[in-house]
């Protein structure tokens, strides 16, 4: 299988993928913590079918000592013991961002105030922000039809 476009190997992707990996740094370098940013991605990913970000995301998050029980549970963490208040009120968020056109009054109140609870205010800036950039990129790749499964660990550095 192959990609609708080189998103890889074309400049004008390239340069676009220079600015949005930089907002990307900006949040990874946040006070939200890592587990959280992952657990983030990961679940808007596989709400959007995004095969490649999912893979990425679940590679990435084994790597840096995630739990593979926590990370297979994902999906189902509503139903799942192994995530904490902080990280269900961020999964809640995530889901609610990602799913905006599916909800008429897009993010409800109750879990803006649920997350409010859990992070300051820098880190709901960040806990928005990566939202909104997972699921661009997301975008991208389901639109080009980026192939899942060759992702390893660090390959963008």
């Amino acid at each position: 299988m192959n990609a609708r476009l080189d998103f890889f190997g074309n400049a004008l992707a390239a340069k676009f993928s220079r600015y949005i990996n930089s907002a990307g740094k900006v949040i990874s370098d946040s006070a939200l913590p890592p587990a959280t940013q992952e657990l983030v991605k990961l679940r808007a990913s596989q709400i959007n079918g995004c095969g490649f970000c999912t893979d990425m995301h679940y590679k990435d998050a084994v790597h840096a000592g995630e739990d593979a029980l926590r990370l297979n549970l994902v999906a189902a963490w509503r139903e799942a013991t192994v995530f904490t208040d902080a990280e269900r009120a961020a999964l809640e968020l995530a889901e609610q961002g990602t799913r905006i056109a599916d909800a008429a009054g897009g993010v409800s109140d109750e879990a803006w105030a649920n997350a409010s609870k859990y992070y300051d205010e820098d880190q709901m800036v960040a806990l928005v922000s990566i939202i909104a950039l997972i699921n661009a990129y997301n975008r991208m790749n389901v639109l080009v039809q980026q192939p899942a499964g060759g992702y390893q660990p660090g390959q963008f550095g």
